[in-house]
């Protein structure tokens, strides 16, 4: 039986599917918070510029994900930065839930803290420059605020990357 789940997952890591997904909440995602920003008036903050970010970058790696599953390796490079994309967005939503919660403080400005270089911020103004300060998110539905959901979402990002990518390492025959 784990064979089988094992060959299962090693199967989605090749699929044109998992990556389409992936695309697809990615793009879903900044849209729910596209529309929070300019349909509701609920300004972003520092941290909420980075899961932008974070889940921007999950957005192109999947695409590329996308072109390049049937190579082994590129294909476990992907996947192995699908995994880190997401301990990255997993670290970063606790921190909003827990300066929304107070049971973290965090340094929270107006500035991104990118370097000069990479001012993506001033290229892209609509879509990641700080409007506010951390502390609030809005909700999103059924009394879950935004900050909850991305927990919830990043966890189940993490555990499902995970999976995927180390059965995409294993030897299981499809």
């Amino acid at each position: 039986m784990f064979e089988n789940m094992v060959k299962q997952l090693k199967n989605i890591a090749h699929s044109h599917w998992y990556w389409l997904f992936y695309i697809v909440a990615g793009i879903s995602t900044m849209a729910v918070a596209l529309y929070h920003q300019y349909g509701l008036d609920e300004m972003p903050c520092m941290m909420c510029i980075h899961v932008r970010l974070w889940i921007s970058l999950l957005i192109i790696v999947s695409f590329i994900g996308l072109l390049v599953r049937k190579n082994l390796l590129m294909n476990s490079i992907v996947h192995v930065s699908t995994v880190l994309i997401a301990i990255a967005l997993t670290i970063t939503s606790y921190q909003l839930l827990g300066t929304e919660r107070g049971f973290l403080v965090t340094e929270c400005s107006f500035d991104l803290g990118l370097p000069e270089w990479f001012a993506i911020d001033a290229w892209l103004p609509w879509l990641y420059r700080v409007e506010t300060t951390c502390g609030y998110t809005p909700e999103v539905i059924f009394g879950i605020t935004m900050a909850e959901g991305l927990m919830v979402m990043s966890v189940c990002l993490l555990v499902v990357s995970f999976c995927v990518a180390l059965a995409s390492f294993s030897r299981a025959d499809n």
